[in-house]
């Protein structure tokens, strides 16, 4: 039954089933989580035999014949800017291996700029009193969490199939000084699992911004994290900003973080000439050095860009079976009713759902009373706000099958009754 299109006494006996349904889930006492895009425990396991490389390895001499075990190196071992170079399609020389964390190093590099001038002439973001970020949503909450951190207001820009909305981010960055830079997840979005088409990555390469410190924060955390057969791929930006002279315009990032262990992976970043001096000027200051004993592991681990595929597809065959799991009970329990849509990704780690407007907290709190935790509603928009009420990001990657399909199904009989609620007006 399509719930838009029904009369009140068909909704009325459908809210009665429902909350039959709603309380019988309810006495299950269930406890499953679906609130964060963590790796399970069987990824997790695929990763063990890393533990063990470094006690069996002949030497901890780097191929640039560092000593991983002591002090130095800021830039990352030799073998590992390769690696990470081949991640993100840039020069080795254009690469900085860092800690575990890529959100530690895009914080790092947001305090760089709102300190130290990126462009000769321009003042350091801090002393831009009305400073302004733009934020592609629905798009990743810890990324919003940075900029409103560091005082931005924060100017959400719409994502459409083909990524950000192009036509209004060439209007405000264009016309305004005080933006100062755009938050992107290019491949695999989160949590729409949306890759930048063609002409969207040609588009921000050819950007004319009126404040020549802008920056694109390009975090490409899902660049080999392909869950189908059907894999997107995505246009090199380094390559686009060179045609255009836009060089210095993105700064990439990229982790191991869900590939190996989430915990002690390892991060990069990658930028022009002109970015990495002022980059590297701070993290001299900050750090001796990274933990290249830990880089030394994942390349005994790997060897090269082929391993770390090969492993990728090891992940593949844990994550395919979950998503097809969550977008399989989508279409058979809600799909009819109209409800609801949804994004069907080829990669990444979420499934971004729309449930009717006005009701995404309503759905969020049912589940939780049911046994069921998922990422907040609002969470996908900066301050938390979503304007509309609607977007629920599920992340199908830590329960196992068994319990991703208890929780989905709790899931689908929220979304129907808070539905219903709402358009019988109960809540």
């Amino acid at each position: 039954m399509n719930y838009l299109n029904a009369d009140k006494v068909q909704l009325e006996k459908e809210y009665e089933l429902l909350s039959k349904q709603y309380e019988d889930v309810k006495g299950k006492g269930l406890k499953l989580n679906m609130a964060r895009g963590k790796p399970g425990n069987d990824q997790l396991e695929i990763s063990k035999e890393m533990l063990n490389v470094i006690n069996s390895a002949a030497t901890c001499i780097a191929d640039d014949g560092t000593d991983c075990r002591n002090y130095g190196n800021l830039e990352g071992i030799t073998e590992s800017r390769e690696l990470f170079a081949q991640i993100l399609q840039v020069e080795p020389s254009m690469v900085m291996v860092g800690g575990n964390s890529s959100l530690n190093m895009m914080f790092d590099s947001i305090a760089t700029m709102m300190t130290t001038s990126v462009v000769e002439g321009e003042k350091p973001w801090y002393e831009v009193k009305d400073r302004k970020f733009l934020c592609p949503v629905p798009g990743y909450d810890r990324h919003f969490s940075i900029t409103e951190y560091f005082g931005f207001e924060m100017i959400t820009v719409p994502m459409t199939e083909q990524g950000p909305d192009m036509d209004v981010v060439e209007k405000l960055v264009e016309s305004d000084s005080s933006i100062k830079g755009m938050w992107c997840v290019p491949k695999y979005s989160n949590p729409q699992g949306i890759t930048y088409s063609d002409e969207t990555v040609k588009r921000i390469a050819a950007l004319k911004p009126k404040a020549k410190d802008f920056r694109v924060i390009w975090d490409n955390a899902y660049a080999v994290h392909d869950v189908t057969d059907t894999p997107d791929t995505l246009l090199n930006i380094m390559d686009e900003c060179k045609k255009t002279g836009n060089e210095d315009l993105p700064v990439l990032f990229c982790s191991t973080s869900k590939i190996t262990f989430p915990g002690s992976g390892v991060a990069a970043m990658a930028a022009s000439e002109n970015n990495m001096k002022v980059f590297l000027n701070k993290y001299k200051f900050q750090t001796i050095g990274f933990d290249k004993m830990n880089m030394h592991r994942h390349m005994l681990f790997f060897k090269d860009y082929n391993g770390v595929l090969e492993h990728m597809k090891k992940h593949k065959e844990i994550l395919k079976p979950k998503f097809e799991m969550v977008i399989s009970k989508l279409e058979k329990q809600v799909q009819e009713t109209g409800v609801a849509t949804w994004a069907n990704p080829n990669g990444g780690y979420f499934v971004s759902v729309d449930v009717l407007e006005g009701t995404a907290d309503r759905v969020v709190g049912l589940c939780k009373e049911a046994g069921v935790v998922l990422t907040g509603a609002g969470a996908t928009y900066p301050y938390g706000k979503d304007p509309k009420n609607s977007n629920i990001r599920i992340a199908p990657s830590y329960p196992p099958v068994n319990e991703l399909a208890d929780a989905m199904d709790v899931f689908c009989v929220c979304t129907k009754l808070a539905a219903s609620e709402k358009l019988l007006n109960k809540i």
